[in-house]
């Protein structure tokens, strides 16, 4: 899919994450960043792809209280709103951020020589049309065994306590025992570029 034209819109990511602000930037964009602050943790559904859509909707919504809508509405160059949140499953189970280093440590540690899927949304609202469209997106991840080692300098790092679930392939100390990757890496890192690319085109009805 040929990307969108950079010059014809303005976008806001509507996330903190790093990871999704590397994403959108490699796939060309500029864009300003706003985060919408929710108790993400009121909001419980029963599967994940619910759980994620409806977070990701949720901090659209969150964020469009703070802006004011009819300057985009007369604005000739549309703004498109993308949010996105993510959880990973293992065993069953739905995780997302950790709440301790106990819990990222245990996280991890059940990955080692398992498997975890990561669970993702994309949420575009166009705020000029008021035109919205999202997505979910399954990602498969499977992992030699992790040592002990490299868990105890992941949680002593940090960053794996800001994402879903511990999860960080990425890392240069996580991605040595990833053993194969179902689906594609930006889908992991929480941006899936092929499904954000289509749901701009849609919001901006391209296609």
């Amino acid at each position: 899919m040929a990307p969108s034209d950079p010059s014809s819109f303005k976008i806001i990511l509507g996330s903190s994450s790093s990871s999704r602000r590397q994403i959108l930037t490699e796939m060309g964009y500029q864009f300003t960043v706003m985060t919408a602050d929710i108790d993400e943790k009121a909001i419980r559904m029963q599967t994940p792809e619910e759980l994620v859509m409806t977070l990701a909707e949720a901090k659209a919504e969150a964020i469009m209280s703070k802006l004011e809508l009819d300057a985009y509405k007369e604005d000739p160059v549309p703004t498109l709103l993308i949010t996105a949140d993510q959880v990973v499953v293992h065993g069953g189970l739905i995780r997302e951020k950790p709440t301790s280093k106990e819990e990222a440590r245990e996280f991890i540690k059940g990955y080692s020589g398992e498997h975890a899927s990561t669970v993702g949304s994309v949420f575009v609202t166009n705020l000029k049309t008021g035109i919205r469209k999202g997505q979910s997106d399954k990602t498969e991840v499977y992992f030699h065994e992790i040592p002990d080692e490299v868990i105890d300098n992941l949680i002593e790092e940090g960053h794996v306590l800001k994402v879903a679930g511990g999860l960080l392939i990425e890392h240069p100390l996580t991605w040595p025992f990833v053993e194969a990757v179902v689906g594609t890496i930006d889908s992991v890192m929480g941006l899936p570029k092929a499904l954000t690319e289509s749901l701009i085109q849609q919001a901006l009805e391209i296609i």
